[in-house]
């Protein structure tokens, strides 16, 4: 048997970490990206330990690693500083703290590590066809392309989802909008990251490893609202919370010497899961398959795992349809129990009423640690699968461990 090739559509996080893990699993990988150049969006991304150690399984860990990791505790307020809940430092618990990182690194970092040749930009995919003696037919803007496997990452709006599922309901408006950021850090104390939570409204501040800071806020609104003025509209809403928010809206203004770009979009998901990750020799991962909403800060971080754990099974001695089969087994139940988290979250955090809100914020402070650290567990505790750069054995507990503590949740 020849080298086995696989197509990539879409090269942003999931799609770029899944072509890295399958090429240093020994395939030949094609990353078909439509944008023109690799662009990490303005914002942060906070790797935390279940997607570090799966980057850790295929050899990033050092690329990744650059700058400060977040320390101390991280947790949630309210608009007058009071503090609603802690949670200790990650480190102690799972053996790596997180990591913020801006996602144009993160991005960089995982194209660098692709083999030559194996990127081409400016190419979509349209759709794929089934071809003779076991192989797809992978229809781009730029031609053709002949494949053993097709990996879907082509994000929320799938055209390769669309394809395959046809009948799948899509994405649905989350009910909220949120506007995201990346400032400088220089001359601000040290800032611990922490979401604050008001009626129906979130501001929150994350410290990149790099010395900047990451800042997002959300709100109630329906599909489409746009403020003429968003800085204004973020001073509006946020100005009168408590330190430093006042001082970091301030920093919005700034345009020498590094311009600050706010980012706005509406919060979409996948409400309705799918009823498998794989049809033929297609895998769907991260947002093609599972877009949720970003309540739990995993979205990024369930793509990696995606993406290392399809590169294991395709890696396997079994046949691609097979392998693709296991990945939904492996994948379908864990992000579709994360994802339901995600949106029950962000149900409590758009609460506006102030009665309801006083319940919410009574029940959050009454919540014991213990409970707290047990559900980060579900989520922060999972393993990779043995990789190229991990031995068989060497992980404290494997991922179906980690997803059975999760069905007691």
């Amino acid at each position: 048997m020849g080298v086995r090739h696989a197509v990539v559509a879409g090269g942003g996080i999931g799609g770029l970490t899944a072509a890295v893990a399958l090429s240093r699993r020994g395939w030949r990988v094609t990353v078909c990206e439509r944008a023109a150049a690799l662009t990490g969006i303005g914002a942060g991304i906070v790797l935390a330990p279940n997607a570090l150690r799966a980057l850790e399984s295929i050899g990033l860990g050092p690329a990744v690693s650059a700058g400060e990791p977040l320390t101390g505790a991280l947790g949630l307020r309210t608009p007058d500083g009071a503090w609603l809940s802690r949670t200790g430092a990650t480190a102690s618990r799972y053996g790596v703290p997180a990591r913020a990182v801006h996602r144009g690194f993160l991005i960089d970092a995982l194209a660098a590590a692709l083999p030559p040749g194996a990127l081409r930009l400016g190419v979509s995919v349209g759709g794929v066809d089934e071809a003779a003696e076991g192989a797809v037919v992978v229809r781009t803007s730029a031609g053709e392309l002949r494949a053993d496997a097709v990996v879907a990452a082509d994000g929320l709006r799938s055209a390769l989802r669309g394809q395959l599922f046809p009948r799948h309901p899509g994405p649905r408006h989350a009910g909220e909008t949120g506007w995201r950021a990346v400032l400088s850090g220089a001359g601000l104390p040290a800032l611990p990251a922490a979401e604050t939570w008001g009626r129906g409204e979130r501001f929150g501040i994350v410290p990149l490893a790099d010395g900047r800071v990451y800042v997002y806020a959300t709100a109630v609104a329906g599909p489409g609202t746009r403020p003429a003025d968003h800085r204004a509209e973020l001073v509006r809403r946020f100005g009168a919370w408590h330190d430093p928010i006042p001082a970091l809206l301030e920093r919005l203004d700034r345009r020498e010497p590094d311009p600050v770009t706010v980012l706005h979009h509406d919060f979409y998901e996948l409400a309705a899961p799918l009823p498998r990750f794989h049809s033929g020799r297609v895998a769907l991962l991260g947002d093609a398959a599972h877009a949720m909403t970003p309540n739990l800060g995993q979205g990024g971080c369930q793509a990696i795992e995606d993406a290392v754990v399809l590169a294991h099974l395709l890696a396997g001695g079994t046949g691609v349809p097979a392998a693709l089969a296991a990945y939904t087994e492996a994948r379908l139940g864990r992000t579709t129990r994360i994802s339901r988290r995600s949106r029950r979250m962000g149900d409590l955090a758009r609460l506006s009423h102030p009665l309801a809100v006083s319940v919410r914020n009574f029940a959050v402070r009454a919540t014991p640690s213990a409970v707290t650290a047990r559900g980060l567990d579900t989520l922060l505790g999972w393993q990779p699968p043995p990789g190229p750069d991990r031995a068989p054995g060497s992980a404290p507990a494997s991922s179906r461990s980690v997803d059975a503590k999760e069905e007691e949740q």
